[in-house]
C-alpha cells in the first residue's frame, strides 16, 4: 500500500467545507495544439473564489500533464487523448485544488511517462492524488484539525477498479481506521447526453462495464466513507444524502475547453460545495452553477440552469434522499 500525506497547521474546528468538481482538462497539445488564451490564466477566474474558500477542494484530472510521451489511444471516432502542458500545473493549485483523482480512462493516454509526469507536476504543486493501480492508492491530508483520507477508483485496467469491491472495501476500511473523515472519488457510468439518468444496476459503454454506481456509492458509505463524488458520464446526475452522508453521482465536465462536447447539458459545470460535521454527517450544501464555452472554461450561470437540472434529476432518480434542493441550488436536510 502506498499513501501520500500532507498536513496543515489549522486549528481544530467542528465542521469541514468541501468543494467538488467533475472533469478537468485545461487544454491539449494532442493531436494538435488546442490551448486557451493567456496560457490558461483565465480558465478558473469565475470559479476560483469558491474553490479557494473551501477547506478542501477535490476534482478529477482528465488526461496527462506532460510534454512528451507516446499516445496509447487508437485512431477511431471514439478515441480521444489529452496531453496538457506541464507549464499549466500551477493553474490547479492557484485555483484551489487539494486533491485530484487519476482513476479515469485518460490518465494513461501517454503511458507511464505521462503518468509519472502528471504525478510529479501535482506533487510540485502540493496537490494530492490517487487512483492508478500499483502506485499511490490513497492520500491523507489534515484540515481544521481533522485527518481526512481520500481515494479514487475507476473502471479500466490501469486504475484501481471500482468493480473490485474487495479492493474498494480494503482501501476504504484502511482509511476509516486511520482518519477522522474519508472521501471517495469514482469515475464510472455510461457517457453522453442520453445518460443523465442514474440507472439501477450496472452500466455499459462501448462494450465496457462502467459499474453499478448506486451499489458502489452505498457500499463505500456502508464501509464508513463520509463523502462520495463521481464523474465520467460527461453530464451531471443527481445527488443524495444516504445514512447522513453525501453522494454526488456525476459532476460532469468542469473545465474541459477543447475536444469535449460542451453543447447543451454537456456544458453544465457545477461546483458542489457541502459542509459536514466532524463526524462526517452532512449539514448543508449548495450547487454553484457554471457553464462552459469552448476555449473559455467555466463561467457563472446566472440562470442557475445547472442547479435546476441537478435538482430535477435528484428528485426523479433519488426520491429517497434525506436532502432537498431548492431553485437556487441550496441543499438542505429534509425537515
Amino acid at each position: 500500500m502506498i499513501t501520500f500525506m500532507t498536513c496543515s497547521m489549522a486549528g481544530h474546528a467542528q465542521d469541514l467545507s468541501i468543494a467538488m468538481t467533475g472533469d478537468v482538462m485545461m487544454g491539449t497539445t494532442f493531436p494538435s495544439i488546442m490551448l486557451p488564451a493567456h496560457e490558461g490564466r483565465d480558465l478558473f477566474k469565475d470559479a476560483k473564489d469558491i474553490l479557494s474558500a473551501a477547506d478542501l477542494t477535490v476534482g478529477n484530472l482528465e488526461g496527462a500533464i506532460c510534454d512528451g510521451g507516446t499516445c496509447t489511444k487508437g485512431t477511431g471516432p471514439n478515441s480521444y487523448a489529452f496531453r496538457t502542458p506541464t507549464s499549466y500545473g500551477h493553474l490547479l493549485s492557484e485555483a484551489g485544488f487539494d486533491f485530484m483523482s487519476m482513476a479515469n480512462n485518460h490518465a494513461n493516454d501517454f503511458g507511464l511517462e505521462g503518468i509519472e509526469s502528471t504525478e510529479e507536476v501535482l506533487k510540485s504543486q502540493g496537490i494530492l492524488f490517487s487512483g492508478i493501480d500499483g502506485r499511490i492508492e490513497s492520500a491523507v491530508i489534515e484540515r481544521n484539525g481533522l485527518t481526512i483520507g481520500l481515494c479514487a477508483f475507476g473502471h479500466n485496467s490501469y486504475t484501481i477498479k471500482h468493480l473490485d469491491l474487495t479492493t474498494v472495501g480494503r482501501i476504504v476500511d484502511d482509511l476509516v481506521r486511520r482518519c477522522d473523515l474519508v472521501i471517495v472519488s469514482f469515475h464510472g457510468g455510461a457517457e453522453g447526453k442520453s445518460r443523465r439518468r442514474l440507472p439501477f444496476g450496472p452500466e455499459t459503454f462501448l462494450g465496457e462495464n462502467r459499474g453499478s454506481l448506486r451499489q458502489l456509492a452505498h457500499f463505500c458509505i456502508d464501509h464508513g466513507a463520509d463523502v462520495v463524488y463521481g464523474h465520467g458520464p460527461h453530464v451531471v446526475r443527481g445527488v443524495e444524502v444516504y445514512k447522513d452522508r453525501f453522494i454526488a453521482y456525476s459532476l460532469g465536465n468542469f473545465c474541459t475547453p477543447y475536444n469535449v462536447n460542451l453543447t447543451g447539458i454537456s456544458g453544465y459545470a457545477p461546483i458542489v460545495e457541502i459542509t459536514i460535521d466532524k463526524d462526517g454527517a452532512f449539514k448543508h450544501g449548495k450547487i454553484h452553477s457554471f457553464i462552459q464555452t469552448r476555449g473559455i472554461g467555466p463561467r457563472t450561470d446566472k440562470t442557475k440552469s445547472v442547479a435546476h437540472e441537478m435538482k430535477n434529476l435528484s428528485e426523479i432518480d433519488l426520491p429517497q434522499s434525506q436532502a432537498v434542493i431548492d431553485l437556487n441550488g441550496n441543499i438542505e436536510l429534509k425537515k
